[in-house]
């Protein structure tokens, strides 16, 4: 029922998505809408991926690019935020203002959350997307080395167990986590 009930909140502001110069065939075929991680929430994301200074934190369609920031200013993580929408990517310049950090640490990204060619680079992958983007993204998670950690809020992939979930009630509304652990792969 949780989850009807915030499917059905976001069927009501979601709309039909055109992809911004890209191809018909290129179309992506998802519901775009943009609703902000709250803070405390991307720090219990933070906590259960166990991000430090090592890691390169990816946020796919990373919104106002606040996880990417809120990485680079508490463990100075390289960050590297994608969104497709050019409203986000001016949200991100300011959250990169808002925040104090550089371009040194935090990448921002116009462009196709599933088409990310150095997403092998991720240690650490954060993700706030609905169903269908969750199905669409998993084939991707075979590009990732052993040991990269991916975290999810809300929705988690259809088709691949998470290692860990986590609920809790944060300052608005429950919450719920998903967090994934690449393995290395079986030899044949």
């Amino acid at each position: 029922m949780k989850f009807l009930k915030r499917l059905s909140i976001a069927a009501l502001v979601a709309v039909p998505f055109l992809a911004h110069g890209l191809a018909a065939q290129d179309k992506i075929e998802c519901r775009i809408i943009y609703v902000p991680t709250e803070e405390t929430v991307v720090d219990k994301m933070f906590e259960m991926a166990k991000v430090n200074k090592n890691d390169i934190v990816f946020d796919l369609g990373c919104g106002d690019g606040r996880i990417v920031c809120m990485a680079a200013k508490t463990f100075g993580a390289k960050g590297i935020g994608v969104d497709i929408d050019p409203e986000r990517i001016k949200d991100c310049m300011v959250t990169m203002k808002k925040y104090g950090v550089t371009k040194e640490l935090v990448d921002i990204r116009q462009g196709d959350a599933l088409k990310v060619k150095d997403l092998d680079r991720a240690s650490v992958v954060m993700l706030y997307m609905l169903p269908e983007f969750m199905e669409k993204l998993e084939p991707q998670l075979a590009k990732l080395k052993p040991g990269t950690r991916i975290v999810a809020h809300d929705y988690p992939f259809p088709n691949t167990k998470p290692d860990q979930i986590v609920e809790f009630k944060g300052p608005r509304r429950d919450h719920t986590l998903y967090m994934w652990t690449i393995k290395e792969k079986k030899k044949q």
